[in-house]
């Protein structure tokens, strides 16, 4: 009997479901201020898979099941989103008449300032954050203070960085393996084309893929997407680059079924904010797509952005008080002309080809094939035999005679005697050579001949550290509307890596070789390479270290999504696959039988699971929560402990754990717009490898200084927990002013004590000796997270004139912004003298917690100020922005580093005694008043 009512109930369920008479939606789309038509319109209903393009003639034809209450999106880009509650009753088509489309120009032209931000040019990408990477930001007021007026100031959404977010392109996640976060270097200059855009903050679901904890990002390049015609910018600026120029080429749908977007630009400039930092990059693009039927259309999206940029270092308080917040120790004069030692280069080509299949009204497949080759370097001064080239090596600065350096009495004995007059000729020498010497290099790497200075064997050259990658990616994407309230979205995506790292030797600098060999070894130990030792190295030659990263990776997800009259929800679940193996290249003499050849496959399998729902008290209210819960493989580049010198792999690696939930009150009408967001995230397991020369670390017995050694930490079982809420607010006080306000009130936190593992490579000198020693746990539980500001607050001002002019400002406020910390001297290690094993009489727990006390930043204040123009003529638009940011051209710092060097209490107490430690913490520090000038032209 009860499988008799089991079948009943399918059947009649069934039924219900499928049988529901479909009705029609018609509409004209046109321009609202020339009353033309708009071809290749998105229409769509807003969280189903129905969409459609408009005609010539601006014309839709939707096929719906009839619902109480429905959205329908127009987008189009260059227009306003455009947002229509449909309302069915019965089973009546529904005739929209003609709608209007207001153009962004004056909105778009804010927008053009949305390049990538500066901070995401710092070092590595260890600092980018989503919404640096934004590109063009969501309408929320929340959502636009964090990418333009927190993110100068390198403020990260949530406390989360990049690799927390998935970004995608036409259904592609382009976070790479090695890292997690995506290559911002490969999207400079392309802004014009990567404006159509799809959002899903923290757990909310997404069409296109799981996600992280902080959300994904969808950018769309398909042809037909773009809107007809040419636009010109012109730029300056004296942030990153002076100057900019973009052309772009759209040129819709032709009868023939062909549509193409092409897009050229170039930014420059031979010296940015800081001194000595040059920039040069060019931008091409090129999308074609061809409709075959009304199915299927093919799409090829190309896009080459080759860029430099010479770094800006960090800086000690030391330095800055003698040079300024401007000042960067990587350059130097040659011939005239500033020449940086640290130049970052990117060159990644990338090449999809999009398969967009209409199976029906109701379902789309979306497939693709992704090609991506090129490298990225970072040079520097390589030296042997030879003194730092480097202006504010802690021997040339005058610390180095007035902290502990100047001691007379014995290593950590506990006495030194300062040596003012000679800190003060250091001083003087360093003010009037502050930067790099490239002539004295030059100089060394010559010898006296019979012809006068010929070249000899260079004791500096510059180099790079090379990454040539090679990524083949194929995924696919399907939506489907299973009924009127209930939809599928799934997918999955396959990756193949091999990455090629190794040393690139770039410029001999004079010399007329360079000996491949590390000179801190004797013997085989020094050699790089023992199929090929004592080689002598040009320019051109790949020396030091060379090996491959092999990684495949398979993700799978799937999502079932239920829509009612006044509720929503929605379940996803997710599958991974990465196998990571390490090839060397060498065989180093350090790691004779563990360098060269294939490591053991590393393997990981993950899984995932989030669900959300929303309540819809009304038109105008939501509330709405979302929770995640999943599993993720440990980056490339966190499992193998020193993969410049050997196969090893960490010690204890897992898989990653990410926990998050929020929940969400929203209110929408005409004039006023708010959300209030709760958020709650954890992610355990994570580890960290970090490199650094460190003294007073132990006594290994290898013969050299048995105190101090170059090391690799490696950080385990290191979790954080970030808790917050956001607040965001836009009022229309009248049809031309409105008021906007943004809050960011989080705490970030490290919610363990991580395990510490230190390598000392110099014990291989000693044959048995030990090199991997366990340091135990490293006391970080409840330090806060280094990196952004933990609370941040901006209210805006903003005046549209109907004669389309604008101008606007705000006025921020940025606070709770941590250093980032040094764990080795957190463990217990910390406070035994190396030279006798015991601890250091004089330390005590109060003085150890002053030592060891994070440095809290300055809150800040930033005023910035905004406004534009547009025009226009003969039905051609021009347009003109301009902005000031940190108008009151505020000095501060936007992060910094402990530096681990200091790795004792009696080193450490002894140099932050003195007044002006030679290895005090760097800092980094934002931009001062800073102007943007831009000219758009619509032909």
């Amino acid at each position: 009997m009860e499988k008799k009512y089991a079948i009943f109930f399918i059947v009649w369920f069934s039924n219900f479901v499928f049988s529901q008479k479909e009705i029609t939606v018609t509409g004209i789309v046109i321009d609202s201020r020339t009353q033309n038509p708009l071809e290749n319109v998105v229409v769509a209903i807003q969280n189903t898979a129905v969409m459609q393009l408009t005609s010539k003639t601006g014309k839709f034809e939707l096929s719906i099941f009839p619902q109480k209450e429905q959205l329908l999106l127009l987008r189009s880009q260059g227009y306003k989103d455009f947002l229509l509650k449909l309302q069915s009753h019965s089973e009546q088509n529904i005739d929209l008449g003609i709608l209007q489309l207001e153009d962004t120009y004056s909105d778009e032209v804010p927008a053009a300032l949305i390049t990538l931000s500066d901070n995401d040019f710092s070092e590595d990408n260890s600092s980018s954050e989503m919404t640096s990477g934004l590109l063009q930001s969501s309408k929320d007021a929340f959502m636009q203070a964090s990418a333009f007026s927190w993110g100068q100031a390198r403020f990260r959404v949530r406390g989360l960085d990049s690799e927390n977010a998935v970004t995608m392109l036409n259904g592609m996640p382009m976070n790479k393996i090695y890292d997690g976060r995506p290559q911002w270097g490969n999207w400079g200059g392309l802004n014009n084309v990567l404006r159509n855009q799809e959002f899903s903050v923290g757990a909310a679901a997404s069409n296109y893929t799981f996600g992280g904890i902080l959300g994904a990002q969808q950018i769309f390049t398909r042809a037909a997407l773009y809107r007809k015609g040419t636009a010109l910018n012109f730029s300056g600026s004296n942030t990153t680059y002076l100057w900019r120029t973009i052309g772009t080429y759209a040129s819709g749908m032709n009868k023939s079924g062909w549509a193409f977007v092409i897009s050229g630009g170039k930014r420059w400039t031979d010296e940015g904010y800081f001194a000595g930092t040059n920039f040069d990059a060019d931008s091409f693009f090129l999308s074609v797509e061809k409709k075959l039927n009304n199915k299927h259309s093919i799409n090829f999206t190309g896009f080459y952005t080759p860029n430099s940029r010479g770094k800006n270092s960090a800086n000690t308080n030391e330095v800055t008080n003698l040079m300024g917040e401007k000042y960067n120790s990587y350059w130097g004069f040659q011939d005239s002309e500033k020449r940086n030692a640290r130049v970052k280069k990117v060159e990644e080509p990338l090449f999809m080809l999009n398969h967009y299949f209409k199976i029906n009204e109701k379902t789309n497949l979306n497939s693709a094939v992704m090609f991506q080759l090129g490298k990225v370097g970072n040079s520097n001064i390589d030296y042997q035999n030879a003194d730092s080239p480097d202006p504010v090596y802690y021997k040339k600065m005058p610390s180095y005679f007035s902290s502990l350096y100047a001691k007379d009495q014995g290593e950590f004995s506990g006495a030194f005697t300062p040596d003012y007059v000679n800190a003060e000729k250091s001083k003087t020498a360093f003010l009037a050579n502050p930067q790099i010497d490239w002539e004295k290099m030059y100089f060394t790497n010559q010898k006296l001949g019979s012809n006068g200075y010929e070249p000899a064997q260079s004791h500096y050259v510059l180099y790079e550290d090379r990454t040539d990658d090679q990524t083949f990616a194929v995924n696919s994407n399907l939506n489907a509307q299973i009924s009127a309230t209930v939809f599928f979205d799934g997918g999955f995506t396959f990756k193949k890596l091999k990455s090629h790292n190794f040393q690139y030797l770039l410029d001999l600098l004079g010399g007329a070789y360079f000996e491949d060999i590390d000179p801190f070894y004797k013997g085989n130990l020094s050699q790089s390479d023992l199929q090929h030792p004592n080689r002598q190295v040009v320019k051109g030659d790949i020396y030091g270290y060379n090996y491959n990263l092999l990684a495949t990776t398979l993700d799978v997800f799937s999502q079932f999504r239920f829509s009612y009259n006044k509720t929503e929800f929605f379940l996803a679940q997710s599958y991974a696959i990465s196998d990571y193996q390490r090839e060397g290249l060498y065989q180093n003499g350090l790691y004779p039988t563990s360098s060269l050849g294939k490591s053991e496959k590393v393997n990981f399998e993950n899984f995932g699971f989030k669900g959300g729902f929303t309540y819809k008290i009304s038109g105008k209210q939501l509330l709405f929560f979302n929770a995640a819960h999943f599993t993720k493989a440990p980056s490339l580049r966190n499992t193998f402990s020193n993969a410049r010198l050997n196969n090893n792999i960490i010690n204890g690696i897992e898989s990653e754990n990410a926990s998050s939930a929020e929940a969400n009150y929203v209110y929408r009408s005409s004039k006023f717009k708010f959300r209030l967001t709760a958020y709650y995230s954890e992610t355990k397991n994570t580890s960290k490898t970090s490199y650094f020369y460190a003294e007073g670390i132990f006594d290994n017995g290898s013969g050299y200084d048995p105190t101090n050694a170059f090391v690799s930490q490696t950080l385990t079982k290191l979790d954080k927990k970030n808790t917050g809420a956001e607040l965001s607010f836009e009022y229309q006080i009248s049809s031309t002013l409105k008021t906007t306000l943004a809050a960011a009130f989080g705490n970030y936190v490290y919610s363990s004590n991580p395990n510490v593992i230190i390598t000392n490579d110099a014990n291989r000198a000693k044959d048995g000796a030990q090199t991997t020693f366990d340091f135990g746990r490293a006391f970080l539980k409840n330090y806060k997270q280094p990196g952004t500001s933990q609370q941040a607050y901006s209210f805006g001002l903003e005046y549209r004139d109907p004669k389309f002019w604008w101008i606007g400002g705000n006025i921020n406020y940025l606070a709770e912004s941590y250093i980032d910390v040094s764990p080795i001297s957190r463990t217990s290690q910390f406070y035994i003298n190396p030279a006798n094993g015991f601890p250091f009489p004089e330390a005590t727990s109060e003085r150890g917690d002053e030592l060891l006390k994070q440095e809290e930043f300055k809150p800040i204040m930033l005023l910035n100020f905004s406004g534009g123009k547009s025009w226009r003529i003969h039905k051609k638009y021009i347009g003109l922005f301009a902005s000031v940011n940190n108008v009151l051209d505020l000095r501060y710092k936007t992060g910094g580093f402990e530096q681990a060097r200091n790795a004792n209490f009696r080193a450490l107490n002894q140099d932050l005694s003195s007044g002006t430690p030679s290895f005090g913490p760097r800092y980094y520090y934002g931009f001062g008043r800073t102007y943007f000038l831009n000219l758009t032209i619509g032909l």
